[in-house]
């Protein structure tokens, strides 16, 4: 066999491969006599198709080779990196192509590494193509290695060591080994500002989420470098002066000097503030669309104010989504400022382009993998058809985000080909898990140890219904529930649900006066949507509810027990309207929600009363972490037909969930020395809501600044209890109020919502029973 070839055979990483290659082809090689090629043979696979080698193989059967295409034939095949070696040989009328195979990834082994999660190192891993079963190119792994490295040192791990170990196995496989030794991560010493004169360097350095240490860093963590963080500073930094009129202002250079031991950091900030600008005048230009007055009304800075970023931004996204709404959703808007250098001044001139008006022609739903199609439509106010509106999409979102069915929603706008004024609205939603099940021991200073289980799905089979059943164990006694609701029981979103519950409890664990009361029952429930944000539910229920008094129990019960028996039933209907304008459920920042409801015990059932209760909560966002909230309710019960109150239905308060500090229960008239509720309620709360100091990300965690006042009250009995009247006052006298103040925390852990507070009686009387630290772990009832 008359044999004649061109060989090139590298070393080197991929990242040097061109130039080996161009190198390789100024070494002098046998002639290669040109040929017609009969046959193509490929020699020394191991792991790759041959397929693959005839899809990169620039020759074909048929075709006239000679010393060029041989050349170029080689390159093609080594340039994929699939090879270390490559010869091309004639033998006859054939073509040979002999390779060597690059060895394949058989296993990737991570140790030491903490500071990353191991997703994200592997995700990494992934993109570079650094995989199982992946050809190994030794230049992916040393890129690997400098990139740890170099995002180690940007997280202030300056002393961390990265070592990769290629191990090799049989059949042409390696295992790969990447062990780091992290060390500490290196603290701030200082964080210097130099240049300013308008605000102190201890307001400026507030800005930055790194710094040295205080009374936080152990939660905080913000004595720790991290060049990502101290970018976000000094954007906030930059953002801060233009707000402030500034717009010169620059930082002109930010120093970070590690002391010689790599554990300790030092970061100077040097800027220039340069003069402080004003606003001269403010003008809107372009194809306005609307009565100029309207959007002028849009503008947030006016002739006279300091130069801001924030209110120009402001100003953009107003207008955009003004025009949004009405068709609009490419509407742009262009601050175009003329400088003054000399007067120092701003002529602002807002060019409006509101784009062409545009309309939905389909509407796309992803990732509902478990929720059927319609649950998430029903919740669209924006429709199919219609004129693009940027104010019912933000909507839409809202209330799906308000169903708890999904974790992230997503929209994007994709146009129509051909039709520029058609668009269609992709949504992609990620589910979260909406059912669960639950056996859990939690623990209150009320109610002491609590067992609870529960079984619930909130998106029964993905039709959107709930489905769940709880119960409770605790000193306090048992309680049983089974719920259901559709929330479209018809497609224009009248709701309908039913509840079961047995219950047995036993107040006697509490401060109240003693007694146990065994009661059971259902209620119908049907939501009808009055307009956005308001629903109005109806209700009809059944209750049977059993007393038993203990021989201390006060006399006032057993005249009660005594005029009508220890078993009462009630046949009750009830209305309730809501407003509801929160942002989430859980933890808002920002709405209003308020309530009225009625409800009556009716003939033919034993027990006579009507009860009304009136409730408000307003949250307001003073900053992106601070959030104001104020909030009260009252209520009154009164008997009718001849019949009183029944005392288990009179109100309580007191507790981490009413008001903390006093014991749960435990404020309103006496009798005997046992709190026994009242007719009446008042209620009154503010607070200032906050993220807790190193997870200001984490949705499941917040902290509360807190004051409250209240009184039950609307219930006159003399010491010994003989006397038991109703008040017809339905206003409490300012000094019966109590009042306290503290701080809470909760916390929606995975056995139930866990509340503490620490907080001080601001005006106790005699009798009162206090409790300044109380928490609960767990559902309680």
């Amino acid at each position: 066999m008359k044999k004649y070839s061109l060989s090139l055979a590298s070393p080197v990483i991929l990242a040097a491969g061109v130039a080996c290659v161009t190198a390789a082809w100024a070494i002098p090689a046998w002639a290669f006599t040109p040929f017609t090629v009969k046959n193509i043979e490929i020699r020394g696979l191991e792991h790759i198709a041959p397929g693959t080698v005839y899809n990169y193989l620039p020759i074909h059967i048929g075709d006239q080779v000679d010393d060029q295409q041989a050349q170029q034939a080689i390159k093609a095949l080594y340039s994929t990196g699939f090879f270390k070696d490559v010869t091309i040989a004639r033998s006859g009328g054939t073509l040979l192509v002999i390779v060597q195979e690059r060895p394949i990834i058989a296993s990737i082994h991570l140790k030491g590494i903490k500071a990353f999660s191991k997703s994200e190192v592997n995700g990494t891993l992934k993109g570079l193509g650094l995989v199982d079963r992946r050809i190994f190119n030794r230049s992916v792994l040393d890129q690997v290695v400098r990139g740890l490295q170099e995002q180690y040192e940007g997280m202030g791990y300056y002393n961390a060591k990265i070592h990769a170990r290629v191990e090799k196995l049989p059949r042409n496989r390696v295992a790969i080994h990447i062990d780091a030794q992290e060390g500490e991560q290196a603290t701030i010493k200082q964080v210097t500002i130099v240049g300013n004169h308008a605000f102190s360097e201890s307001r400026l350095r507030g800005l930055f989420s790194v710094g040295a240490p205080n009374a936080f860093s152990f939660f905080t963590k913000n004595d720790r470098y991290s060049r990502e963080k101290l970018m976000r500073g000094l954007e906030k930094l930059h953002n801060f002066y233009l707000d402030r009129g500034y717009l010169n202002f620059d930082v002109e250079s930010s120093q970070v000097q590690v002391s010689p031991d790599r554990r300790f950091v030092y970061i100077t900030i040097n800027v220039h503030e340069g003069d402080v600008y004003h606003v001269q005048s403010v003008n809107l230009s372009g194809n306005l669309i609307v009565p100029k007055p309207e959007l002028e009304k849009l503008v947030e800075i006016k002739p006279g104010d300091l130069f801001s970023r924030a209110k120009i931004n402001d100003t953009n996204s107003a207008i955009a989504n003004k025009l949004g709404n009405l068709g609009y959703a490419f509407a742009n808007t262009t601050p175009v400022p003329k400088v003054n250098a000399k007067t120092h001044e701003v002529a602002l001139n807002f060019e409006v382009d509101p784009g062409r008006k545009v309309y939905i022609r389909r509407i796309e739903i992803t990732g509902n993998n478990k929720s059927r199609d319609y649950v998430v439509r029903r919740q669209f106010r924006q429709m199919e058809g219609a004129l693009y509106n940027g104010a019912l999409i933000k909507r839409s979102k809202m209330r799906l985000q308000q169903t708890g069915f999904y974790d992230k929603i997503n929209t994007k706008t994709v146009p129509v080909p051909g039709h520029p004024d058609q668009l269609d609205l992709d949504v992609h939603v990620s589910e979260r898990p909406t059912g669960s099940f639950s056996i859990g021991v939690g623990y209150s200073n009320a109610y002491g140890i609590m067992f609870n289980g529960s079984v619930s799905q909130n998106n029964f089979m993905g039709t959107g219904n709930a489905l769940a059943f709880s119960a409770n164990v605790s000193g306090l006694g048992t309680a049983y529930n089974l719920s259901f609701t559709d929330p479209y029981f018809t497609p224009d979103g009248v709701s309908l649900g039913f509840n079961l519950y047995m219950n047995n409890t036993n107040l006697s664990i509490l401060s109240v006066a003693p007694y146990q009361e065994i009661d059971y029952g259902g209620t119908v429930t049907l939501g009808i949507p009055v307009m956005q944000y308001v629903y109005d539910y109806m209700s009809l229920g059944f209750s049977n509810t059993t007393i038993n008094l203990f021989s201390n129990s006060p006399y006032i019960y057993q005249n009660y027990v005594n005029t009508f028996g220890r078993t009462a039933t009630a046949l009750t209907v009830g209305d309730t309207l809501t407003y509801d304008s929160r942002n989430s459920p859980i933890f808002p920042t920002k709405g209003f929600y308020g309530s009225l409801s009625l409800k009556a015990a009716v003939p033919p059932a034993k027990l006579r009363w009507y009860k009304t209760e009136i409730k408000a909560d307003y949250y307001h966002p003073i900053n992106s972490w601070l959030t104001a909230g104020v909030g009260g309710r009252y209520g009154f019960i009164n008997g009718y037909g001849g019949k009183q109150v029944p005392f288990f239905n009179n109100y309580y308060l007191g507790g981490p969930t009413t008001l903390p500090g006093y014991q749960t229960y435990s404020l309103g008239p006496q009798v005997g020395g046992y709190p026994v509720g009242g007719t009446r309620e008042l209620l009154f709360n503010t607070s200032l809501y906050f993220p807790l100091p190193g997870l200001a990300s984490d949705s499941n965690f917040r902290m509360s600044l807190f004051l409250a006042s209240g009184w039950v009250y609307g219930v006159e009995a003399n010491t010994s209890g003989s006397v038991y009247n109703y008040s017809n006052n339905y206003f409490p006298g300012l000094g019966q109020m109590r009042t306290t103040a503290g701080v809470g925390f909760l916390w929606i852990s995975p056995m139930g919502p866990l509340r503490l507070s620490l907080a001080v009686p601001l005006n106790k009387r005699p009798g009162d029973l206090t409790q300044p630290l109380q928490f609960t772990v767990g559902n309680n009832f």
